[in-house]
């Protein structure tokens, strides 16, 4: 995957694409099938993470493209079908979370750092919530 064919603007006043999922290894893995691999921010998307993960954007905004493309785990938030998180452990742990549209495109909703990365990263793991990417 070619992740660095992407890159954010993180003050964006238009919807941008910013990476691109396995999905066929994302289905092989959690069982969720996706039927397009191009993810979308909009820039309300951006205001959200801004507003309530202060300073993650700027700090680790450019790593998104990575994350889609080569995460080191993912899976699916139960309450959320038509989903699926991201995670990405480098000096801590990123969840980057997508939604598929009912009409059908994926759009990043979310974007955060794991308080309790430790412990919750095991506990998910232990439940299959989260499966390794690799």
């Amino acid at each position: 995957m070619e992740s660095y064919a992407y890159t954010i603007n993180i003050n964006a006043t238009s919807t941008q694409i910013v990476g691109k999922l396995q999905v066929e290894a994302i289905k092989r893995l959690t069982g969720v099938e996706l039927p397009v691999a191009e993810v979308y921010m909009y820039p309300g998307a951006i205001k959200h993470v801004k507003r309530k993960h202060p300073g993650i954007i700027e700090q680790y905004g450019h790593l998104i493209p990575d994350m889609i493309s080569n995460p080191d785990y993912v899976g699916q938030n139960p309450k959320e079908p038509n989903s699926i998180e991201l995670v990405k452990a480098i000096n801590v742990h990123l969840l980057l979370a997508i939604k598929l549209d009912p009409s059908g495109y994926l759009y990043l909703s979310s974007f955060y750092d794991l308080d309790n990365a430790a412990a919750k990263l095991q506990k998910r793991l232990e439940s299959k919530r989260w499966v390794p990417f690799k």
